[in-house]
C-alpha cells in the first residue's frame, strides 16, 4: 500500500496487556505542576529496565482539576498491579511530595484501588490529618511551604502497552522531522503516552539475545549499519535511518487512535520529506493479543 508516495507495510504492531493509572498533579501554577510531573515520570521509558512506563498525558486547566489549580495528568503503566502500586508510591513520594506547592489526586474514577497518599501520610510524623469529601478520603501532610494534599487511593485499570510505529527514512534529518510530526499528532490523542525521550526511540529491540542474561537486544533487522552483515535485514538500500515510536494507552482504541494520527501526520508530509516507509514491530503474534494492522489505520487514498 502507498499513501502520498510513502509505502505502508502490510503488517501489524503487537501490543500486550499492562496495568495503568492516571494521576492528576496540581500546584500553585503550571510551572511547578510541570516540574513535579516531569520528575515523577523520569526514568520510565521501558518496563524492561525502569519498572514502569510513564509520561505526561496533557496539561489541565483549572476547571479540570479537583482543587481548581493548574494541573498536569500523567499516566503510569506496569506489568502488574503490585509493581504499579510500588512505582506510584515511590514516584509520588520522591518527586511530587517533594515539589513545592503540589497536591496529587486520582485521575480515574473506577478500577482496583491502590495506595496513593495512604502510606505517604506517615511522613507527617503524626501531624497528618484526613478529611472525607463526598465519600473520598484525602490526607493533609504538613510540609515547610504549607500542606501536601493527597487523595488516599488511586484506581488501576487494564491498559495496553507496546503499540508502535517504525519510520524508515533516507537519512537522519528526514527521520527526525517525520518522527517529530508524528509525535505532535499522537500527543493530541487522549489516553496515551509516548514514554521514550521526545516520544521517540532509536534503540528498537527484539525479544532475546545471544547473551543469556539479556531479555532483549538490538533489532538488527532494522539497523542500517548491519544491512550487509545480518541475514535478517529488512531494509532497502535507500533506508539509512529508522526511528520507532512506542505508544501505551488506557484502552485498545486509544492506542489505535494515536497510531492512526501518527501515520496520517507522516503521510501528509509526503515522500518528498524523506520518510520512505512505515512499518511496525511484532513477534509473530506471540507476544501480545493486541494487533494493530497498519493498513486498517492508514488514511484512505491511492492504492
Amino acid at each position: 500500500m502507498r499513501r502520498n508516495g510513502i509505502a505502508i507495510d502490510d503488517g501489524f504492531a503487537e501490543a500486550f496487556p499492562m496495568k495503568a493509572t492516571r494521576l492528576v498533579v496540581t500546584a500553585h501554577d503550571s510551572v511547578w505542576a510541570s516540574h513535579a510531573a516531569v520528575s515523577a515520570t523520569g526514568l520510565a521509558t521501558s518496563v524492561i529496565g525502569c519498572g514502569c512506563e510513564a509520561g505526561i498525558e496533557r496539561e489541565l486547566s483549572r476547571e479540570e482539576t479537583p482543587d481548581g489549580r493548574a494541573g498536569v495528568a500523567i499516566l503510569l503503566f506496569a506489568v502488574s498491579g503490585k509493581e504499579l502500586a510500588r512505582q506510584v508510591e515511590r514516584r509520588v513520594g520522591q518527586c511530587i511530595l517533594t515539589c513545592p506547592t503540589t497536591a496529587v489526586f486520582a485521575g480515574l474514577a473506577e478500577g482496583e484501588l491502590v495506595p496513593l497518599g495512604r502510606n505517604l501520610r506517615f511522613f507527617g510524623d503524626g501531624w497528618q490529618a484526613s478529611k472525607v469529601i463526598a465519600g473520598v478520603r484525602y490526607w493533609r501532610v504538613p510540609v515547610m511551604d504549607g500542606e501536601f494534599v493527597a487523595q488516599e487511593s488511586t484506581f488501576v485499570v487494564k491498559g495496553v502497552g507496546g503499540g508502535n510505529l517504525l519510520l524508515l527514512a533516507r537519512d537522519t534529518e528526514a527521520a527526525l522531522a517525520g518522527a517529530e510530526a508524528a509525535v505532535r499528532a499522537m500527543r493530541a490523542v487522549p489516553g496515551v503516552i509516548l514514554p521514550f525521550p521526545g516520544g521517540v526511540v532509536r534503540s528498537g529491540s527484539k525479544v532475546g539475545s545471544k547473551y543469556a542474561s539479556l531479555v532483549a537486544s538490538t533489532n538488527d533487522a532494522f539497523c542500517p549499519s548491519l544491512m550487509r552483515l545480518t541475514p535478517n535485514s529488512a531494509l532497502a538500500e535507500e533506508e539509512r535511518c529508522v526511528l520507532e515510536i512506542v505508544i501505551d494507552g488506557l484502552a485498545e482504541a486509544d492506542v489505535a487512535g494515536a497510531m492512526r494520527a501518527g501515520i496520517a501526520a507522516v503521510v501528509a508530509r509526503g515522500a518528498q520529506a524523506g520518510i520512505t516507509r512505515i512499518s511496525a514491530g511484532n513477534y509473530g503474534g506471540k507476544l501480545g493479543p493486541f494487533h494493530f494492522r497498519l493498513h486498517d489505520l492508514a488514511p484512505r487514498g491511492e492504492a
